[in-house]
């Protein structure tokens, strides 16, 4: 109403009113060029918000970025990476790419396999699932799923086992893993299964 008003009194003393309005024009143009990065950084930080796909303490991975979440502001979110650094990425940016969020996961699968050599009789590849299960079964805060003989590899006869960390904190993870192998090296050492590697 005001600016009605302000140019109907122009227009009334005389000022060539069409040449303001068409210099406004262009001016909110540019402006609003200029404007447009820092209004999607805006509107980016508003779909965090609203959207939720990550909140601060989430570990995620965004194309070749991940770590912590510290902070999320209007403009940058910032986060703290495994090596320490903290790096400050644009909302819209971070919107842009595919979003992995560790902290939203109930449990972690785990997959891994073991090799032995071709020698290894029959019977012992076929003991071998139920050791790694007994071995698994023993570990807190994990659920076997599977453990089969998959593979005739290159240089050995591998066995591949799936089970599930009912944690989502990689230290548990990696602990448990850590269990597990050394109770597999004793166990394998005790029945003289040898373990392979490439060889020509």
């Amino acid at each position: 109403l005001w600016v009605l008003l302000a140019t109907t009194a122009l227009d009334y003393f005389g000022v060539e009113i069409r040449a303001l309005l068409a210099g406004l024009g262009i001016g909110g143009i540019a402006v609003a060029l200029a404007a447009q990065n820092i209004l999607g950084d805006l509107f980016a930080a508003m779909a965090i918000v609203l959207d939720r796909p990550f909140v601060l303490g989430d570990f995620i991975i965004v194309g070749d970025m991940k770590g912590v979440v510290e902070n999320i502001g209007l403009k940058t979110t910032r986060i703290r990476s495994l090596s320490g650094e903290q790096i400050a990425v644009a909302n819209s940016e971070l919107l842009k790419g595919r979003i992995q969020n560790y902290g939203r996961m109930n449990e972690r699968r785990v997959v891994f396999t073991v090799d032995v050599t071709y020698d290894t009789g029959p019977e012992l590849v076929a003991a071998i699932p139920g050791i790694i299960r007994d071995i698994i079964g023993a570990q807190p805060k994990t659920r076997f799923d599977r453990s089969h003989f998959l593979n005739f590899a290159a240089s050995s006869l591998q066995v591949e086992t799936v089970y599930y960390v009912l944690d989502r904190d990689y230290n548990v993870h990696a602990d448990i893993q850590h269990a597990i192998n050394l109770e597999i090296l004793r166990r394998f050492n005790a029945r003289k299964i040898e373990f392979a590697f490439p060889s020509r």
